[in-house]
């Protein structure tokens, strides 16, 4: 895999966590970030899935009983999309 080199402006608490993670850890600070990006992006692509499918079935009729599965489905992929970040 290419690797790409980029510079990023954080404060300096929130480099300061990260150098703490990363020497706790035992890996880079980049491995961190990428770690992080990664997670965020995969959650972010989560949430627009989650918003389409709400879209579709948004136009299908509803009984009580499919409702209550939606339902029941959207909680489960909103603990998760939440328990991945």
């Amino acid at each position: 895999m290419t690797t790409v080199k980029t510079a990023i402006s954080i404060q300096e608490s929130l480099f300061d966590e990260v150098d703490n993670l990363a020497e706790e850890l035992q890996v880079s600070r980049s491995q961190i970030f990428a770690l992080a990006v990664d997670a965020f992006i995969k959650q972010h692509e989560n949430r627009r899935m989650l918003e389409k499918l709400n879209e579709v079935y948004a136009d299908v009729s509803d009984t009580e009983e499919a409702e209550a599965v939606r339902e029941a489905r959207r909680q489960k992929h909103r603990q998760q999309v939440m328990g991945q970040w």
